[in-house]
């Protein structure tokens, strides 16, 4: 089955209807006894391919706790956590690098770029230390969504924070994954660079069938994604499609003070 999801650009992204990651019953559970803090309570989720979702919730919420877990960079407490068909829990070490490799592309608050590598040799480098050649067609059209192709040859130093987190975004993107998990990817920047992250990540999804899913507190970030889900004291607790900022801000009204839904 095929589906079509209006995003925020306007435009229809078609997709196989299978999701490239997914929770059930997921919980991670920290400490013990009066120190015991329930970080996920039993959720149940799934991110479809094709599709840019956003993880929204007050401070606390496990917004971050989730994509963790989900991504293999965190273990669980019970239930489970798979990324296309496979099952996470109980993977070994070495099988989990792997997979996270392969199958997993990150994007974070911190560009985490090398400062004596140039920006191509940044996007390239884990593909690089895997001994694997990137696909030069591919990298290309990476390079060009993201609007790098007049400075790979520029080192982090010598660009503003917004081309450093496009290279953040096109390392993500140069290994073909099957998902990317961005935590506040715009943390960082300011609105205008943080408006072209954005874009180019929403892109990444319109024109390159890219899986995104993005942790973030803004709601004018959200606005980006083709669905919002919301959580409050570890669980889902509603979710929005083709959202605007403007709806996204109003959920996030709903929570109190200590992150409870009102």
């Amino acid at each position: 089955m095929t589906t079509t999801i209006p995003g925020a650009s306007g435009r229809g992204t078609a997709y196989a209807a299978v999701p490239a990651a997914g929770a059930t019953e997921l919980t991670k559970v920290y400490g013990e006894g009066e120190t015991k803090v329930v970080a996920l309570d039993r959720v149940s989720v799934e991110f479809m391919q094709g599709e840019f979702t956003a993880i929204m919730g007050p401070s606390g919420s496990g917004k971050s706790t989730l994509m963790h877990c989900m991504a293999g960079l965190d273990t669980i407490s019970g239930g489970s956590s798979r990324i296309g068909e496979t099952e996470l829990t109980g993977l070994k070490d070495k099988k989990l690098t792997q997979l996270r490799r392969d199958k997993v592309g990150f994007v974070f608050q911190a560009f985490n770029l090398l400062p004596t590598l140039n920006a191509l040799e940044n996007i390239t480098l884990p593909m690089d230390i895997a001994g694997r050649k990137p696909d030069e067609q591919w990298l290309q059209q990476v390079v060009e969504t993201v609007g790098l192709s007049g400075r790979l040859k520029h080192r982090p130093s010598q660009l503003s924070g917004g081309q450093q987190q496009r290279v953040a975004v096109a390392r993500a993107l140069a290994a073909r994954p099957e998902i990317i998990f961005a935590d506040e990817p715009t943390g960082n920047l300011d609105s205008r660079s943080g408006a072209e992250v954005l874009g180019f990540l929403r892109n990444s999804v319109r024109e390159l069938g890219q899986t995104v899913v993005m942790v973030t507190h803004d709601p004018v970030a959200a606005g980006y994604a083709d669905r919002v889900v919301f959580l409050a004291d570890g669980r889902i607790v509603d979710e929005l499609r083709d959202p605007t900022s403007e709806q996204v801000l109003d959920m996030m009204k709903r929570f109190d003070a200590k992150g409870r839904v009102s």
